[in-house]
């Protein structure tokens, strides 16, 4: 009856057997699927399995796995040797571990949940020369098996600290991360059954990044799906450690180095996402919207919110009614609303935290209902009614694409004018956006293009250089250079940028070049000017390097010269220490530091 008293496997035999080339089950994931009534050897491995029963579902269970599965064992001749159908108690065990014979564990890993099969076990995959109770020695034999269940089985640490055990999956495929808040409900016990912790009926409500009971509850949160049940057994390091706990809450207390159960369910969870990257704009999704597109930048929004101070105070709200158009990345509201805006689905309701720097910054605002007092901490719930996305290029024709490019381009000469030069530079990449040569223009409509790129790149590099994004300059204004070589204002931008990053050399290049096709042209020769006194002042810093330098080298150098004169005066005592110190400073074969400095000058 136990199969685990057999020639037992081992996880890390499967994996070493020279003869297994295959992954267990990627022989038949590869393949056609089994039909009922046929059989198939698995990879090379001499095992052959023939379905009986076809399962449900498409998962199938891994090694570390607990398996619930009802068995006969049987030989070639029909001889049996364990049975779990004789007592109708079906087995439980884990996959890998040596409790079932090696072919067997091999080969549940191929099967679905209620699926049945026979499968056929060589020798060195069934009890080898061993043999065991009722099977000879090098005997083939055969296995009846119907896989009724099993618990995936995770050791979330991979060092055994917290082992997870997935008593009910969860939906889709979303974990939760460090910014999440999730609902959840548990009950911890020691090992002997002792309840000493339990959630409220309804759950607890809590951020991730902030923890809650011991570690091992967040460790293994954040590897759940949304309404997934697992068991947990906690070793000491992730609960309470040394220390225990305190009894609380009318729960006894927890022991030093309690090891503890936990059952525990990810109940929901609301995404929390950093919008600006910089922790100053967090979006708090509180209801899910449609599909998979958002707002993004450059859509007209219409949304109606409640806002907030932080001690709860309303000082502006929009309803549907009286909702709040407007158009993303334009500057029509504040930079927090504008950016999480253009990060929401139609029907999303958001939670906004807004820090001052993306709010009314250090100013009083005077709104609707209340003032907003300077450097302010604001909360927006927020509902995107609807938006209307901006074209991409790929829904225009040639002639709407050229005219679309054209207007983000004098949007951003305005911008740039401003001395907006960040959302200037933006404008100016979206206008390139529409007439990049994956296009499908006519030879005038070429021109018209190539004249846009180019203008809205010399523009760009103009913005980076403002910004003192030199390295984005040098690369703009070098994608104007690939088209005209002898473009001056693209090689004046860069031989700009070059000085800024102390590429001397090419500077000098690039306005020898920029000369070479306008010769009289003022600014060149300004910075041209300006080129020569860096240079000037370049080759002064080299020359101070190299003498200090050389001069360190000479002073070292004459240290061990001095110290086998001193060691010669010391040896030859008809003279005196002091005479020998004369000597060695009158020396002309040994260099002094002013004589090395002298001749470096």
């Amino acid at each position: 009856m136990e199969v685990e008293k057999g020639k037992g496997t081992n996880v890390s035999d499967i994996q070493g057997e020279d003869d297994l080339d295959e992954e267990p089950g990627e022989e038949i994931e590869s393949a056609p699927p089994l039909k009922v009534g046929e059989e198939r050897e698995l990879g090379n491995t001499r095992i052959k399995k023939k379905l009986l029963k076809d399962g449900i579902h498409w998962e199938t269970p891994e090694f570390g796995d607990e398996v619930t599965v009802h068995f006969v064992g049987t030989l070639l001749n029909g001889a049996k040797f364990c049975s779990t159908r004789d007592n109708g108690e079906p087995m439980t065990f884990k996959l890998g571990e040596g409790q079932a014979a090696k072919g067997l564990d091999h080969g549940i890993t191929t099967m679905k949940k209620g699926e049945r099969v026979l499968f056929t076990l060589p020798p060195d995959f069934g009890y080898g020369a061993e043999g065991r109770d009722g099977v000879p020695p090098d005997s083939i034999i055969q296995f009846e098996v119907e896989l009724l269940s099993w618990i995936t089985v995770v050791d979330i640490c991979r060092d055994g600290g917290i082992i997870k055990k997935i008593m009910e999956k969860g939906e889709r495929n979303e974990r939760p991360g460090d910014l999440d808040e999730v609902l959840v409900k548990y009950q911890v016990a020691l090992v002997d059954g002792t309840i000493v912790a339990k959630s409220p009926e309804e759950g607890y409500e809590f951020y991730v990044k902030d923890g809650h009971l011991c570690s091992a509850l967040t460790k293994a949160i954040v590897t759940m799906r949304r309404g997934e049940k697992v068991k947990l057994i906690v070793q000491p390091k992730y609960a309470f450690g040394e220390k225990g706990k305190d009894a609380t809450d009318g729960f006894p207390s927890i022991p030093r180095n309690s090891v503890l159960n936990i059952e525990l369910e990810l109940v929901s969870f609301k995404p929390v996402i950093d919008v600006t990257g910089d922790s100053k704009v967090f979006k708090k999704i509180l209801k899910e919207g449609e599909g998979a597109l958002v707002a993004n930048e450059g859509a007209v929004v219409t949304i109606s919110y409640t806002a907030r101070l932080e001690d709860g105070t309303v000082f502006e709200k929009k309803g549907v009614d009286g909702a709040l158009e407007f158009i993303t990345d334009e500057e029509q509201v504040i930079p927090g609303l504008d950016r999480a805006a253009a990060t929401m689905k139609k029907g999303e309701r958001a939670l906004l935290t807004i820090t001052p720097e993306y709010g009314f910054g250090s100013v009083v605002a005077e709104r609707d209902l209340a003032v907003v007092p300077p450097s302010s901490n604001l909360i927006y719930e927020v509902e995107m009614l609807d938006f209307v996305k901006e074209k991409a290029p790929w829904e225009l024709n040639s002639k709407e694409k050229i005219e679309a490019a054209g207007k983000k381009k004098e949007e951003g000469n305005i911008l740039f004018k401003n001395g907006n030069y960040q959302r200037a530079g933006k404008k100016y990449d979206k206008a390139v956006d529409y007439v990049s040569e994956d296009g499908l223009f006519q030879d005038d409509e070429q021109k018209l293009m190539k004249a846009l790129r180019i203008s809205c790149w010399l523009n760009g590099a103009a913005c980076s250089l403002k910004l003192s994004d030199f390295q984005g300059a040098i690369q703009l204004c070098s994608k104007v250079l690939d088209f005209e070589s002898h473009n001056v204002k693209a090689l004046y931008r860069r031989a700009q940028a070059y000085m800024e990053t102390s590429d001397l050399l090419s500077a000098e290049f690039d306005i020898k070049k920029a000369l070479e096709a306008d010769p009289q042209n003022r600014e060149v020769k300004l910075l041209q000017k300006t080129l020569g006194q860096l240079q000037v002042e370049s080759n002064k810093r080299d020359a101070k390097l190299f003498t200090n330098m050389f001069a360190r080298m000479s002073k070292d150098s004459s240290v061990p010269i001095k110290k086998l004169k001193v060691e010669k005066a010391e040896h030859d005592k008809s003279e005196e220490v002091a005479a020998v110190g004369t000597e060695c400073m009158g020396d002309p074969s040994t260099p002094s530091e002013d004589r090395m400095a002298v001749d470096q000058s």
